[in-house]
């Protein structure tokens, strides 16, 4: 997260000010402080890292001065009017860049956005001692605002969305604040409404093209506001995401509108007007003005929207319970850098994996779980698929695969010959030095490849190109086994299976749990077997729960089980006292 400081230097790089061309309107604007205080210098002072930058100066040559000791740069960092009668009264200011230019008086009104971020100050400056009155500070203050109504109307041109001509997200949080001045405490609902799911946008892009996903866009657009009447101002927010404000007293017939919305821009598949089926969705967010800024608005009807779509409805109202598994996911997101560096919130479990044949255990999956200090035991199935797709994946995949690779070194070195099972994500497979890292770890840990077995679900490996092939191979060339996970929940094909590089197939717990109830399960499971094993693979069935299971994937010719009946996931020390029950492999 930003400190402030970088906050407020970014929103003055965002208007992009700094080192442009001297403007009239500006200057119209420093001639007339100079002439309404009768003083030689008045300036628009923008606070650079390192230096005060002028915009629009009268009464000096240069445009810049150092900001070390400079007033303006006090202006920027309090955000309030700074006098200074006498510069050579001043202590701090005695010696500074301006009064060895000899200025001695100084008067500066703070540059504020609407977001509370100090750009710099409108100064007047003189060469002699002087006061300054109420009405005088009044005055500057009144000059700074007129100043920041330029600055805001020159950015304006960047708050229209050229692709739709729509309003964008700053122009948004900007109507909201004049709003919330106008009429604080009013009730107004936010309808967020996705024609597309965001994830399917890539897709779109890559096998339709730009310019059919800018048309899907604008066609969108005219739809929805046609569908508002032109009575709610409608905002493009990026990709195939809008919203809009309507101001009701209750909540009443607020879903039949969402509906009503969603069934409008459904038409457009119907009419042809666009040839991709569109599954739009509509998020509802009551709020009062004021009250809550407008990032929380819009995450609270996102939140809403991808409710709706995870629950398969058109529209989705937020609520006191939507908030806070909204909350909780914002937590565990934020908390997994910390929880990575701590001993005591992530750790592993192994789940014994036995031969069918011999019922020695002959390795064990490692999984991942996470003791939150607040939350407590989070399940690896909520807070995993939060993490995958984020940058984060590749640091927590990192801290598994030491930590795996460390205790698989320390049962070697005991003589158990244990192969160990790491769980890898899509995200990992894409990271042009994975197979390296690795290979790396085994090599810090004295660890043979044979002692360690790579998971990857079908889903991951599916369109994942040559990097995750190419990835997949030198790890195999290096003598690791590859799992292919969840086997029979992706897309599998014969032709798929035949070009995959892996050795191992796990069958899924659910074509597992339960065996031997249903004939039809059995069937299934008997033919995946029998394809695994004609295409080269050894099989591992998960989620074995029931002896009538077992026994009959020991018919089968299944290779290795693991499942609840065998052993639940263990801690180290409890999976050593279990293995002293039902033997394991030697080293040797």
């Amino acid at each position: 997260m930003k400190n402030p400081e970088q906050a407020r230097l970014f929103a003055l790089q965002q208007l992009n000010l700094l080192d442009t061309s001297p403007s009239d309107s500006f200057d119209r604007i420093t001639r007339m402080a100079s002439q309404l205080f009768d003083l030689p210098v008045a300036a628009v002072s923008l606070t650079d890292a390192n230096r005060q930058w002028f915009k629009s100066r009268v009464g000096v040559d240069h445009c810049e001065i150092p900001r070390e000791k400079a007033p303006c740069a006090a202006v920027s960092e309090g955000s309030k009017v700074v006098i200074i009668p006498d510069m050579l009264a001043s202590n701090w200011y005695r010696d500074s860049h301006l009064a060895n230019t000899g200025i001695r008086f100084y008067a500066g009104a703070p540059l504020t956005t609407r977001e509370g971020q100090t750009l710099g100050a409108m100064c007047v400056l003189g060469t002699e001692p002087r006061e300054v009155t109420e009405q005088e500070k009044e005055t500057l203050v009144d000059l700074a605002a007129m100043v920041m109504s330029q600055i805001e109307l020159q950015h304006a041109f960047g708050r229209v969305d050229s692709l739709t001509g729509l309003a964008n997200r700053g122009q948004f949080e900007e109507d909201l604040q004049d709003l919330a001045l106008d009429a604080p405490g009013e009730r107004r609902v936010a309808l967020y409404t996705e024609i597309v799911e965001a994830s399917q946008l890539s897709d779109l892009h890559r096998n339709m093209g730009p310019a059919f996903l800018d048309e899907l866009i604008r066609v969108s657009a005219q739809c929805l506001q046609e569908a508002t009447g032109g009575e709610s101002k409608l905002y493009h927010l990026g990709g195939c995401q809008f919203v809009h404000l309507v101001s009701v007293e209750n909540d009443a017939g607020l879903v039949e509108h969402a509906l009503r919305l969603r069934e409008d821009l459904m038409a457009l598949e119907s009419a042809r007007e666009v040839p991709v089926l569109v599954r739009p969705v509509v998020g509802i967010a009551p709020f009062r003005l004021g009250e809550m800024t407008a990032s929380d608005i819009l995450r609270s009807a996102h939140a809403a929207s991808l409710d709706a779509r995870q629950m398969n409805k058109g529209a989705g109202s937020y609520s006191t319970a939507l908030d806070e598994r909204f909350q909780r996911r914002i937590m565990l997101l934020s908390d997994v850098e910390r929880a990575l560096e701590s001993d005591n919130e992530f750790y592993l479990v192994f789940q014994p994996r036995v031969s069918v044949a011999t019922g020695i255990c002959q390795g064990a999956e490692a999984l991942l779980r996470w003791k939150h200090p607040v939350l407590g035991e989070v399940s690896p199935a909520e807070f995993i698929p939060l993490i995958e797709n984020t940058p984060m994946a590749r640091s927590l995949t990192a801290w598994v695969v030491h930590r795996a690779i460390q205790q698989a070194a320390l049962w070697h070195r005991q003589g158990r010959k244990l192969r160990i099972s790491i769980n890898v994500s899509a995200t990992n497979l894409e990271e042009a030095d994975f197979a390296q890292r690795v290979l790396a770890e085994l090599r810090r840990a004295s660890l043979p490849t044979d002692a360690i077995e790579l998971e990857v679900t079908e889903s991951a490996l599916l369109g994942k190109g040559q990097a995750a092939v190419s990835q997949l191979n030198a790890l195999i060339e290096a003598g690791i086994l590859i799992a292919i996970d969840d086997f029979g929940t992706g897309y599998s094909s014969l032709s798929y299976l035949h070009e995959l590089p892996a050795n191992i197939v796990k069958i899924d717990r659910g074509f597992i749990t339960h065996l031997g109830e249903d004939a039809r399960t059995q069937t299934l499971v008997a033919s995946m077997i029998s394809m695994a094993h004609d295409l080269g693979y050894s099989v591992v069935a998960e989620g074995v729960e029931s002896e009538a299971a077992l026994a009959y994937l020991g018919q089968l010719g299944c290779n290795e089980v693991q499942g609840y009946l065998l052993a639940k996931p263990l801690l180290p020390d409890a999976f050593e006292t279990w293995i002293g029950s039902v033997g394991v492999a030697k080293v040797g």
